[in-house]
C-alpha cells in the first residue's frame, strides 16, 4: 500500500468493519490505523463513529460477554474483554448472569454421568477452573458429587 486512506476512505473501511460485527475502540483503531495518514485521524473519525453511536464498547462488551457465556465463565470473560481494550468500569457493569446456572450447563454438556471417583470430581473442578468460574461456584456445583471441597 503507497497513500493512506483518504478520510472519506477511512471511515467507509471503518463503517464496513461495523457492520460485520461490533468492534472495541481499541479493536477498530489498530485495524485502521495501517490505512491512515496519522494515529489522530484514526482518534477523530473513532470520535465521530462514538458520537453517532456506531462504535460503542459498551455494546461491543455486552455482545462479547453474551457470546462467550456459553462456555465460559465470568473470570475468563473479564480476562477477554480486558484483553480486547475495554475499559474497567464497562467490564464491571455488566450483567453477570447466574454462574453456577451456567457452570452446571457446561459440565452438563462435557459429561454426561455423575462424578463416580474422588479424581473424576477433580477433574471436573479443574476444567471448569480452566473455563473461568470461581472456587465458590465449582464448589457449590460438585460439592454433591463428593465431598472433596
Amino acid at each position: 500500500m503507497d497513500e493512506p486512506d483518504t478520510p472519506a476512505e477511512l471511515k467507509a473501511r471503518a463503517l464496513r468493519h461495523l457492520v460485520r460485527r461490533e468492534h472495541s475502540r481499541a479493536e477498530l483503531a489498530r485495524k485502521l490505523a495501517p490505512h491512515a495518514e496519522s494515529l489522530e485521524a484514526v482518534q477523530r473519525l473513532l470520535d465521530e463513529l462514538a458520537a453517532r453511536k456506531q462504535l460503542s464498547d459498551e455494546r461491543y462488551a455486552e455482545e462479547r460477554a453474551r457470546s462467550l457465556a456459553r462456555k465460559y465463565g465470568a473470570a475468563r470473560i473479564r480476562h477477554d474483554l480486558k484483553a480486547k481494550g475495554i475499559e474497567r468500569q464497562v467490564i464491571d457493569a455488566l450483567p453477570g448472569g447466574d454462574e453456577l446456572e451456567r457452570a452446571r450447563a457446561i459440565l452438563n454438556r462435557k459429561y454426561r454421568t455423575p462424578a463416580e471417583s474422588r479424581d473424576e470430581v477433580a477433574r471436573r473442578a479443574r476444567f471448569l477452573q480452566g473455563r473461568g468460574f470461581s472456587m465458590d461456584v465449582i464448589g457449590r456445583l460438585l460439592r454433591g458429587s463428593e465431598e472433596f471441597l
